[in-house]
């Protein structure tokens, strides 16, 4: 009964996830589209940078931003800060649910680490609040005034961050806590840098004072990096779903070139906001299109070789199922946490395995990623049969 109501937890959290996601990531993507469009006009008001107009929903609509702040506060301030907030609970929280409950299948891996599934959470947190600590930390130093070199820092330590989760952690695991660290700069910029800045701004103006430059500034900063990190984060979340992208054990070339490729295409909407046109917007997708090729070319999945002499038979075939597969794939999963199979698939007979054929073939043969874990120990040699078998049949 516990493990059908946290499967139902899940799913809520995944939903509630999902939607504040799109409501932060919208609101975000709107706010650098409108900082970058606007444009200089006659008759604007006193302190004012710029105006953009824009038609919607059968209105249009004139914005204009102050530079630093206008003389007076309006009476309503519309903030923006919640849907950041909520999307990083409601994932810390899916992780609570699907990592830390299920810790034994889905964080632990122990051909890589042999933790106690205390140890594993207790990193898994820990590296969450350390990795913010030493982001804010080098943002602060004198790095974070050249924002090229600071770039450069914070995706060393991205490589970095890899590298040592793949010591750590299953390789499924391990991407999606990069990618969990990252987010949780981005909203730690939100909380403690740029909302915080922003009520000081407008604390100084209610005194009647003139707000300080450089908490705009320092909060240009971490905008800048949320701006930038944004795509690589919803793909290291996405790939979980996506077992070729976590299995190369070089698990930190594919962060890197993730990373990059995400950066370079936000770079070309955020060129195109500006106006800019020419070899200044030609760039970015021919070199975000070879990069992707590399690493689709980078993570093929290595081909299991099987004797020419040996005669894989249904009865092999079904053993290797039952042993592995069908703990969670069957109607009633013995696994502990599963009260159903995963994705509806039940693999109890060799009709089962024929008919979700390339499910199985991609997870179990190709990608390797499946038994979660490795946990029932399947054997190079017992894929090769399992793959021998699926191309015949």
């Amino acid at each position: 009964m516990v493990e059908h109501w946290m499967e139902w937890a899940s799913l809520l959290l995944r939903w509630l996830h999902v939607i504040t996601a799109i409501a932060w990531i919208g609101s975000s993507f709107y706010f650098i589209w409108l900082d970058l469009s606007l444009r200089k006009a006659t008759r604007l008001p006193d302190g004012v940078h710029g105006e953009s107009w824009s038609v919607h929903g059968g209105g249009f609509y004139n914005v204009q931003k102050y530079l630093v702040a206008p003389e007076s506060m309006p009476k309503e301030l519309h903030w923006f800060k919640y849907e950041s907030y909520v999307t990083w609970i409601s994932g810390f929280a899916l992780l609570v649910v699907t990592y830390y409950w299920g810790a034994q299948a889905f964080l632990i891996d122990s051909s890589v680490r042999d933790l106690s599934v205390a140890q594993a959470i207790g990193i898994s947190v820990g590296s969450l609040v350390v990795g913010w600590i030493i982001y804010d930390l080098v943002c602060k130093t004198p790095i974070g005034k050249n924002l090229l070199l600071l770039g450069a820092v914070v995706y060393l330590i991205i490589i970095l961050a890899a590298l040592a989760y793949s010591e750590i952690f299953g390789a499924r695991a391990a991407l999606l806590h990069v990618g969990a660290v990252v987010a949780t700069w981005m909203t730690g910029n939100v909380f403690f840098i740029i909302i915080p800045n922003q009520k000081k701004v407008v604390a100084s103006l209610q005194r009647g004072e003139s707000p300080d430059p450089a908490l705009g500034r320092q909060a240009k900063q971490r905008s800048t990096h949320n701006n930038y990190l944004t795509l690589p984060v919803l793909f290291m979340m996405l790939s979980n779903h996506y077992p070729m992208t976590f299995v190369s054990e070089d698990l930190w070339i594919l962060v890197g070139l993730v990373v990059l490729i995400g950066a370079i295409i936000r770079d070309y909407f955020n060129t195109c906001h500006t106006g800019a046109d020419g070899l200044r917007v030609r760039w970015q997708w021919p070199t975000a299109s070879v990069l992707i090729i590399i690493l689709a070319l980078w993570t093929r999945p290595e081909t299991l070789v099987l004797d020419a002499r040996q005669v894989v038979t249904d009865q092999q075939v079904h053993s290797i199922v039952t042993a592995h597969c069908a703990n969670c794939h069957a109607e009633r999963p013995t696994i502990a946490g599963l009260t159903s199979p995963p994705k509806g698939v039940i693999l109890e007979t060799l009709a089962d395995v024929q008919k979700y054929k390339a499910q199985v073939y991609a997870q179990s043969v190709s990608s390797q990623a499946m038994p979660v874990g490795n946990m029932t120990q399947m054997t190079p040699e017992e894929r090769a049969i399992l793959g021998h078998w699926l191309e015949r049949h």
